[in-house]
């Protein structure tokens, strides 16, 4: 059990750096589309390298994890992530360039992708051995790192600091606390992995069958598509959405981002309980729930009633690509397999998300694209019946 609790502490930490990796980029998404001069449009069409990125990584993420081991994945990840993230600060502060800035998104995008499945395959096999519901803390921990990042890139926002110092901070303490963490993990030995299982099938004679092929994995990973969208919605465009919106300074728009995660956040420390005691689709619809009615929150209400909505948005958001991850390792025979096809299905959101509301941000302005959200919480709410139990955890 000090082997589990060691390991958790680790991948509670190595979920945090990923969000502090992904929101010291977010923090400034307003400053650069100000600084390079894009419109809606322009800047998610630019955003779309990073969904390509992860798309690139994601499908062959879960083999590389089960060959290489966790630790070792996530090592590979951040290489790329971080060196995306310094691509883009020079495509901004040097080049002026939103195609250098879509090279650097596109590492960042594959970076965080391979990142993304090794942290969660490594949470769910913690998360059997304790024999009880934890990843929505992992997760939590992720919003923590991106509340902190973008209330430091607030500060740095405000004090017009070169997104090149800013980053440089961000990625040398991001690694130095990633490579302690990364040693705590659970060993090789304590994994099963879809290599293993496609060994003892090769030598029974038989294949197993592709996740792709999966009715079950195919619909949790609609659940985290509707999440992830929900989720990268408010991510990418909430804080551009006050200011255009609600004519707030760049500073208060961030400030709003802040609000979102640190919801979120809160929704993720909570959940761990209540899907423990009501299960996870009775939760997941009411939260899918909040999200839409947080969102509308934002796009009608003037700005003191935008903000309280911002809140019901984050605890809304905050559950739905958690669980879907941890539903698509019930077997851990298959889980590295399964969480590929849902996260890849997952990121998808991160594809159409920014040039979509990029596209109705252009025609509409960016306050009004949000209401994209309530389309996709519908079609969350379809399908959340994949995600139950396959059988209740013992404690």
């Amino acid at each position: 059990m000090a082997r589990a609790t060691r390991a958790r502490i680790a991948v509670f930490i190595v979920f945090a750096l990923a969000g502090v990796a992904f929101a010291t980029f977010a923090s400034r998404i307003a400053d650069s589309k100000a600084s390079l001069g894009l419109t809606a449009g322009e800047l998610g069409l630019t955003l779309f390298a990073a969904s390509a990125g992860s798309l690139t990584a994601l499908p062959s993420a879960g083999r590389l994890a089960s060959r290489l081991g966790a630790s070792r994945t996530i090592q590979l990840g951040m290489v790329f992530g971080f060196a995306g993230l310094v691509v883009i600060a020079a495509a901004v502060d040097l080049f002026e360039s939103r195609w250098v800035m879509a090279v650097g998104l596109y590492l960042l995008g594959m970076g965080v992708g391979v990142w993304d499945v090794a942290m969660n395959l490594e949470g769910a096999a913690v998360e059997r051995l304790l024999g009880k519901t934890v990843m929505p803390h992992f997760h939590a921990a992720f919003s923590g790192g991106t509340v902190l990042s973008a209330l430091i890139g607030a500060g740095m926002s405000w004090g017009h600091m070169p997104l090149l110092v800013h980053f440089a901070i961000a990625i040398v303490i991001s690694a130095v606390l990633g490579v302690w963490a990364l040693r705590s993990f659970l060993p090789r030995d304590a994994e099963v992995s879809d290599a293993e299982e496609q060994e003892a099938a090769a030598s029974a004679g038989t294949t197993p069958k592709s996740a792709w092929l999966e009715p079950r994995t195919l619909m949790i990973g609609l659940v985290v598509l509707a999440a992830a969208f929900t989720e990268g919605t408010a991510n990418d465009w909430i804080s551009v959405g006050f200011v255009e919106g609600h004519d707030v300074p760049a500073w208060a728009g961030v400030l709003a981002f802040a609000a979102f995660l640190s919801f979120m956040t809160l929704g993720r420390l909570v959940g761990t309980r209540l899907l423990d005691t009501y299960g996870r689709v009775p939760v997941l619809r009411v939260t899918f729930a909040m999200a839409a009615v947080g969102s509308l929150m934002v796009i009608f209400g003037p700005a003191w009633l935008a903000y309280l909505g911002t809140a019901v948005w984050g605890v809304g958001a905050s559950l739905g690509f958690p669980v879907g991850m941890s539903a698509s390792a019930d077997d851990p025979a298959r889980a590295a397999a399964r969480m590929s096809v849902v996260a890849t299905i997952g990121y998808t959101a991160f594809i159409a998300g920014p040039p979509l509301l990029g596209f109705l941000g252009d025609h509409f302005t960016v306050l009004r694209a949000l209401m994209a959200v309530t389309v996709m919480v519908a079609l969350a709410m379809l399908v959340i019946p994949a995600t139950r139990e396959l059988a209740r955890r013992p404690g």
